[in-house]
Parts: structure tokens; sequence; C-alpha cells
């Protein structure tokens, strides 16, 4: 896509299996279709169809009425007024992991693996009040070999069934991430009907959902484990990308690290960190920023399809095009980011930020999709950063730079894991 943009500009077309496909590369145009023109344009068919097969018919995947209804009802569950009591279990899962990180006083670590499993335990702990447990490697190799498969389909003309013989580890795959949300489901209903009282969570929130207006009575169980899939794959695998491409970035610029935990000994003095720290964290908070522009964790996956002709800047947008938007391409575009493959977190001060044009940096999307878990996985990264910068040096290895080679599966990842040698301090 990169490439498109060099080639021919800031917008392309192209002919694929005899669809037209546009590619849009600068934030304005970007900002017209996400936001002016949200309501011309769906989503494109084969990806939702994929997505669904794992997360199912969630607020991700629906359209239309369906999809404002549960936007409204799933919203408070992302209200300001909820994420201090998320801040705390973030807080609390993060420190029973990384008291336990290395052994040595410096050590080569997995911190790709690490970050996943920390997340993963806190989203579990924030949908279902409970930790990960012993199937948490189990699940994490079942979501890295779906999202393999899954990716290739979305991008194939053909898919052969699931039920052939040659994909019975996709099937099994697919169980494992079932079972782990209908055993939640199922062991709650039971709790409630002994009479527990409801938990504060979010499967507890799902199930006391109500439409404003009255006209829906409800969540189904279906529909609860569709909402909780999207809410458990999305809430931890995003994060744990964000948060891998941090530590490598902390690696790579020791400068950077060394002012982030200046600045976290400074605020927090030793003790943990809360959700109203977060605001204080200003530098923390923009070597994230900076790491989700280098390595946004849906770096091309922005798609929509035009249900009626429409203008795009100067260009026309015939019906049923589809059209592609890539955070990877604009976020490294050096109109808007000079020098862009440096990393330099102070790019987003108020001062320089104010200078670049809206759309320039959108690593939640645009306009009335954004993402709805933002501010969830911004607190979450925020957090645990933190945690990891009280507790630990990250040193720069001779091999570091071998890891900086991302691969697309859903969410950017590194191709052959992240590895960083950290020290205690």
């Amino acid at each position: 896509m990169q490439r498109l943009q060099a080639d021919y500009g800031d917008v392309t077309h192209m002919r694929i299996a005899g669809e037209h496909l546009y590619g849009i590369f600068h934030p304005t145009l970007m900002r017209e279709v996400l936001v002016d023109h949200a309501r011309d344009f769906t989503r494109v068919e084969r990806i939702i169809d994929v997505i669904v097969r794992m997360q199912g018919k969630s607020l991700l995947t629906t359209e239309g009425d369906l999809w404002k209804s549960r936007r409204r009802m799933l919203q408070p569950l992302f209200s300001p007024a909820r994420m201090g009591n998320y801040a705390r279990l973030m807080v609390a899962a993060a420190s029973r992991h990384l008291q336990v990180l290395i052994s040595d006083q410096r050590e080569v670590i997995d911190f790709e693996h690490v970050m996943t499993m920390l997340t993963m335990d806190v989203i579990m702990q924030m949908e279902f009040s409970r930790p990960a447990g012993e199937d948490a490697e189990k699940v994490e190799r079942a979501i890295r070999y779906l999202s393999e498969v899954d990716i290739k389909r979305m991008f194939s003309v053909l898919s052969l069934p699931e039920w052939m013989p040659h994909k019975a580890e996709e099937r099994r795959g697919r169980r494992v991430l079932n079972d782990l949300v209908w055993t939640q489901i199922q062991h709650r209903r039971a709790e409630l009907s002994k009479g527990a009282a409801p938990r504060e969570d979010f499967l507890g929130a799902l199930m006391a959902l109500r439409d404003d207006d009255g006209a829906d009575g409800g969540l189904g169980d279906e529909e609860i484990r569709d909402q909780c899939m999207t809410m458990f794959l999305g809430g931890h695998d995003t994060t744990a990308s964000a948060l891998t491409w941090w530590g490598f970035a902390m690696t790579s610029n020791p400068e950077c690290a060394q002012r982030a935990a200046a600045e976290v000994d400074d605020v927090l003095g030793g003790r943990p960190p809360a959700y109203e720290d977060i605001p204080k964290l200003e530098y923390l908070n923009r070597t994230l920023q900076e790491t989700m522009r280098l390595y946004p964790p849906f770096a091309i996956l922005i798609s929509r399809r035009a249900m009626q002709p429409i203008s795009i800047g100067p260009w026309q947008i015939p019906k049923g095009a589809a059209v592609m938007l890539s955070p990877w391409v604009v976020h490294r575009d050096a109109r808007w980011f000079p020098d862009p493959e440096t990393f330099d977190p102070d790019r987003f001060t108020e001062e320089n930020s104010s200078q670049r044009p809206r759309g320039a940096f959108l690593p939640f999307g645009a306009g009335p999709r954004v993402c709805i878990g933002n501010t969830f996985a911004l607190t979450q990264m925020s957090l645990v950063s933190a945690m990891v910068l009280q507790r630990y040096r990250f040193h720069s290895v001779a091999t570091d730079k071998a890891a900086d080679n991302p691969t697309y599966n859903f969410t950017l990842r590194p191709a052959a894991g992240m590895r960083l040698e950290l020290s205690k301090r």
C-alpha cells in the first residue's frame, strides 16, 4: 500500500477479480469516508463474514439499526465512570504477572508472550471476574493459529469449507474459544439460579442490559456470547500488540525509556498507578502514541463499500466500489510526520499535534464506528507500561532490530516473536 501511494498518489484505483477497489491515503479524504459520509458506506462483506466465524454477530459485525441499538446499549460499559474500577483490576492482574517476570537480575524474555498473558488475564477479570487460568496458553495458541487462517481467508478468492479433514486444527481452535466463553456464561447462569448477587463485571452488565426505550428485552445467551467473544479478542489482542511494540521501542530508544521511567517515578513515587494518574504521565502516554503511530495494531483493516455514488474530494466513487484505508500508510507519511521512521514521542505534544490534519493519526479508526473500547485499551496500556518501568530496565541487544519485522494477522505482531532483555531496578 505504501508503494501504491508512492507510485500513484493519495487515491488509487484497482480492479481485482472484477471488483473496483480504491485506496485512499490522505487524512482529510479518509475522514470524509469515516466521518462526513459514514452513512453512505457499509463494511465489506468478505471481511465481516470472516470476523463472524470467530466472533459471531457482535457490535463489531452488525450494521444499521441493530448496530445503533447495540452501540447505545453497550456504550455505558466503557464510560469514564467505570474506568476506575477497570483500572484497579488491570493493576492487580499486572502486579501478579510482573512480579515474576524475570528470575535473575538480567534476563532475555519473550516479551510478546508475557504481554499477551498479562492482557488476557486483565480481560478475563474485567469480563468474568476470573483469572485467565491454566488454559491461557492453549487459548493463546488457538487465537494465533485462527488469526493466521482467517487473514488468509479474508484475502482469498476461494475458501474451502471448515468440515474438510485437513481443517481439524482450525475446528479445535474454534472449540477452544467457544468453550472458554460458554463455560463462563453457563457458570454465571448457575450462580444466579442459586440466588447469588449479580457481579459487576462485563458479563454481569451484559445480562442486565436493556434498551433505553424499553423496546428490547435484553440480550439472549447467543448474543451475550458474541459480545463477550469480541470483547475478549479485541480487549487483549490489540493491547498486547501495542505493548509488545512499545517494549521494542523502549529497547531501541533507551533515552526515551529513561525519560519515561523518570516521569513515572516522579508522578507515582513507587506506589501502584491509578486511573487518576494517567493524565499526569504525559511523556509515557506520548511514547505509547508514537508506538501506535509506527506500529498501529489495525494497520490496514479499515475498509468500506459505497452504498451509492459518492464524491470523496474531487474523486467519484461508484456505488458498490470497495474503499481501503491504511493507518500504516498515513502514519508513515513524511508530510504529517517528518522523518517518519524515527521514534519521537514529542510529535504528540499538544502544539505538534495541532499542526497536523485530523485523520493523520487514527489507531482506533474514526467516526461513528470508532473502536468502542479505545479508552479501555489506552487505560490498560498506560497502567501496564508504567508498572513495567517501575520494576525493570530495558537493555539494547545486538539482535533487537531483528524483531522489527511486523506481520499482519488482524493485529500487527512481530513475525518471529519479541525477545527483549530486561533487568530489575
